[in-house]
């Protein structure tokens, strides 16, 4: 016996909004503390242009005016001391000769660049970059400049970035631990606020705990509900509508149901009962049978059409949809109900003529019971008129018979199974009030409708309509 796997267990809503929530508060902290390291990188990264450019020129001001070049060498631990960064470089070369100051701690090697010419001013763009051997970043400037003896002199200055790149670092570290302590800060009072934001959706759960077969006509309250819930608690609510509804024609329908039934198997074993009380000759033991056999064949009609508006709902995908000639389809249920109708004294008349496009046994099944019921129970002596009706969304039906007038208040429950509008037609006879409820399921698998009206002067008219081809197609 193969065990069965325990289906795992969802997340719940309040802590998936709380992730979520959570993730897009530290992604948004995450993008400002990017933007701010790169902005502070930028910062630090001009920074040392101008403390690069503005010492190049600063010496350049200072050789082109009156200081001499022999006193360059003489005080090399000056210009050591100005750099203020023990890695920093600062080089002064004549053309084409040694350097005269060589401040490089380093020992780094400059790429060669063309220098700035002598009366050209050092602007950002002049300042270039290289990385050391241990990464760090290196901004440098050369700029020449004329001294008063004409010679050439070329002035490198270069700014090891070693404090800004600490900076930097500790920056990052700070920015990912506030990402980190962000993420949980907000996850924790997201998740106090969410869950206190749902309140109402548990309460309308508990509401509807409550709520069972014995207490439908309950309703979920709306009272100081978020505007998200109220259309589901309206929606809700509707559906509480017809589920209590269905659930009372069930009800309805299963004792109709049972008082349909149980006249005839009343009548069976009231005959059974009293053939059985004493001896019977053979020919009333054939009127018992013959008499038993109306009640079950009843019985039998009974069932038929309980289980085909059983079946009505999920029949649509198994129609034989073909195209019909109602003129011809009205002349033949007109011959085939002549004989009961002239029991009555009664005249069928069939007008109009068309094609439609039905499935054909559904049609003649549907306005069969239309006009059996019409000859059932319009006035003896009374004509019954079938009539079809072309127009332009499709054809009408109509069956119209002279009878007595049907009460407005009874004309909506016509169609409900096992309904009568006059209860003493509920005895005996062929009928089982399930003729018009047949007749709509039809229609609804046709995606028509039937509707009737009764006027005062007893004047009942049923009309079927069914839709044009391609409107009954195109959904």
């Amino acid at each position: 016996m193969t065990e069965q796997k325990k289906p795992q267990r969802a997340m719940s809503l309040t802590l998936r909004a709380t992730l979520l929530f959570a993730l897009l508060a530290s992604l948004v902290v995450s993008a400002v503390g990017v933007y701010l390291y790169y902005s502070l990188e930028k910062e630090l990264v001009r920074r040392a242009d101008y403390q690069v450019s503005g010492r190049v020129q600063y010496f350049r001001h200072l050789l082109a005016s009156e200081f001499p070049l022999s006193q360059l060498s003489h005080n090399p631990g000056l210009f050591e001391n100005m750099l203020g960064n023990e890695r920093d470089i600062l080089t002064f070369r004549l053309s084409d000769e040694p350097p005269i100051i060589n401040v490089n701690p380093s020992r780094l090697a400059l790429p060669p660049v063309a220098p700035v010419p002598d009366g050209q001013p050092l602007t950002l763009s002049t300042v270039h970059t290289l990385s050391a051997p241990d990464d760090t970043p290196v901004r440098f400037a050369r700029a020449a400049v004329k001294i008063q003896d004409g010679r050439t002199v070329e002035i490198t200055a270069a700014h090891f970035m070693t404090g800004e790149a600490r900076m930097l670092q500790t920056f990052r570290w700070e920015i990912t631990g506030a990402v980190l302590f962000a993420y949980l800060l907000i996850a924790a009072l997201g998740y106090v606020v969410i869950r206190r934001g749902l309140r109402p959706l548990r309460h309308m759960a508990l509401e509807a705990t409550k709520i069972h077969p014995a207490s439908l006509s309950t309703r979920l309250s709306s009272d100081n509900a978020p505007q998200e819930l109220q259309q589901l608690i309206y929606s809700f609510n509707d559906m509480l509508e017809r589920l209590a509804e269905g659930y009372q024609r069930l009800t309805q329908f299963s004792a109709d149901l049972a008082h349909e039934i149980r006249t005839p198997v009343g009548a069976l074993m009231g005959h059974c009962q009293v053939a059985l009380y004493q001896p019977r000759s053979t020919e009333e033991y054939e009127t018992l049978l013959a008499n038993n056999m109306e009640e079950l064949e009843r019985i039998s009609r009974m069932v038929e059409n309980i289980l085909f508006l059983a079946r009505a709902t999920d029949a649509r995908s198994v129609l034989t949809i073909t195209s019909i000639d109602v003129s011809a389809e009205m002349t033949r249920i007109q011959e085939y109900f002549e004989g009961l109708a002239e029991e009555r004294e009664m005249t069928l008349h069939s007008a109009g003529e068309g094609i439609l496009y039905a499935d054909a046994i559904l049609f003649q099944r549907a306005l069969s019971n239309l006009v059996a019921n019409a000859v059932r129970y319009a006035h003896e002596g009374t004509p019954i008129v079938v009539r079809a009706e072309p127009h332009a969304s499709g054809m009408d039906i109509h069956v119209i018979s002279q009878g007595d007038p049907i009460p407005p208040e009874k004309l909506g429950k016509l169609f409900d199974r096992f309904y009568r509008a006059d209860a003493s037609r509920s005895e005996g006879g062929s009928s089982s009030g399930l003729g018009l409820s047949i007749v709509q399921a039809i229609m609804a698998l046709h995606q028509g409708s039937v509707r009737v009206v009764s006027s005062a002067e007893g004047e009942t008219r049923f009309t079927l309509t069914f839709p044009r081809e391609d409107h009954k197609f195109s959904q």
